[in-house]
C-alpha cells in the first residue's frame, strides 16, 4: 500500500462559523482571520494505492460552479486534483474508487464535471462510494444544510450508474487494510476511513477535526448539525486516538497534514505534526 497527499487548493470560510461559540480572541491565535473575518482552509484529499485499486478519498470543491458561487469562497492556490495526481504519476482515469466521506460541496464538488452541456462523473472508470443513510440525508436536505448539498454535485453520480452504497456499520471493512468509521454530529453518517499503514493506523478526519486548532473539545463548528453529538464523538475518538496512537490525517488544516495526540493537563492536545510522506 502507498498513500499520497492530493492537494486541491485553498478556500476561505468565516472564522466564527468554523469555531462556533468559541470567542475569536481564542481561535484567532491558531487560525488567524483576515480583515473580513475569513480564515484559510485546505481541501486536502488522499490517494490510496491498495493492490489493484487506486482510491481517492474526497474530491475538493471542483470548478463547475459559477463565478458568483466561487466569489463567496475565495479559492486560491495553484494545486488542482489533476496537477496533484500528475505529480504522483497518475491521471484521473486511473482512479478505480472515489470514496466520499460526505456530500458537502467542498468534499464532493470535484466528483462531477461539465462534459459539454452534460454533468458527468469526473472519474469515468471509478466506482463512487457513499452510504444510503447519508445519501438520503443529502438529496432530501433540511433547510439549514441544503446550501451545502448541491444537487449538481450529487445526482449525476447516481444517474451514471457508478454509485455504490456501503452499509452504515461502524468498523465495516472497505478493503483488507481499510475499515470505515462513522460520525453523526457534523452531518448524518459521515464516513471516516481508518487505514492500516506501515504498522500504524491513520484516521482520515474529514470534518470531525478540521484543523489542529479545533482539538479542544468545545471547538465545534457552527456548521455541525448536532453539536452535542459531535462533542461526544470527538471525546470518544480523541481518547481512542491517544490510546491506540492513531495518526490523524487533516483535510482542512491549512498548514498541517497529519498529527498525533497526547493527554495533557488541559485535556487532549496535539503531540506531533508532520507530513504524510514522513511516516
Amino acid at each position: 500500500m502507498k498513500l499520497h497527499t492530493i492537494d486541491t487548493g485553498f478556500f476561505k470560510l468565516d472564522g466564527g462559523a468554523m469555531f462556533g461559540v468559541v470567542p475569536k480572541s481564542l481561535w484567532n491565535k491558531t487560525n488567524p482571520a483576515d480583515e473580513n473575518n475569513l480564515c484559510t482552509w485546505a481541501m486536502r484529499c488522499l490517494l490510496i494505492e491498495d493492490g489493484n485499486r487506486l482510491i481517492l478519498v474526497d474530491t475538493g470543491i471542483g470548478n463547475k460552479q459559477d463565478e458568483k458561487f466561487f466569489s463567496h469562497y475565495y479559492l486560491h492556490g495553484d494545486a488542482t486534483i489533476d496537477s496533484s495526481l500528475a505529480a504522483k504519476g497518475f491521471h484521473r482515469d486511473d482512479i478505480t474508487d472515489v470514496f466520499l466521506t460526505h456530500l458537502h460541496f467542498d468534499h464532493v464538488g470535484g466528483a462531477v464535471v461539465h462534459k459539454g452541456e452534460k454533468l458527468s462523473p469526473a472519474f469515468k472508470n471509478a466506482t463512487y462510494w457513499s452510504n444510503p443513510q447519508h445519501w438520503d440525508w443529502a438529496v432530501n436536505p433540511n433547510d439549514r444544510e441544503k446550501a451545502s448539498f448541491l444537487k449538481e454535485n450529487i445526482l449525476p453520480i447516481q444517474q451514471s450508474g457508478q454509485l455504490q452504497f456501503i452499509d452504515p456499520v461502524d468498523g465495516i471493512a472497505f478493503t483488507d487494510e481499510i475499515s470505515i468509521r462513522f460520525a453523526y454530529g457534523h452531518t448524518d453518517a459521515m464516513m471516516l476511513p481508518l487505514i492500516n499503514y506501515k504498522g500504524k493506523y491513520i484516521l482520515y478526519m474529514a470534518d470531525l477535526l478540521p484543523s489542529v486548532g479545533h482539538l479542544p473539545l468545545p471547538y465545534i463548528m457552527a456548521y455541525d448539525m448536532f453539536p452535542l453529538k459531535t462533542l461526544a464523538e470527538r471525546k470518544a475518538y480523541w481518547y481512542e486516538a491517544v490510546e491506540k496512537d492513531y495518526i490523524l490525517y487533516l483535510e482542512h488544516d491549512p498548514l498541517n497534514e497529519c498529527c498525533t495526540l497526547q493527554q495533557t493537563e488541559k485535556g487532549i492536545r496535539v503531540k506531533n505534526v508532520f507530513k504524510l510522506d514522513e511516516i
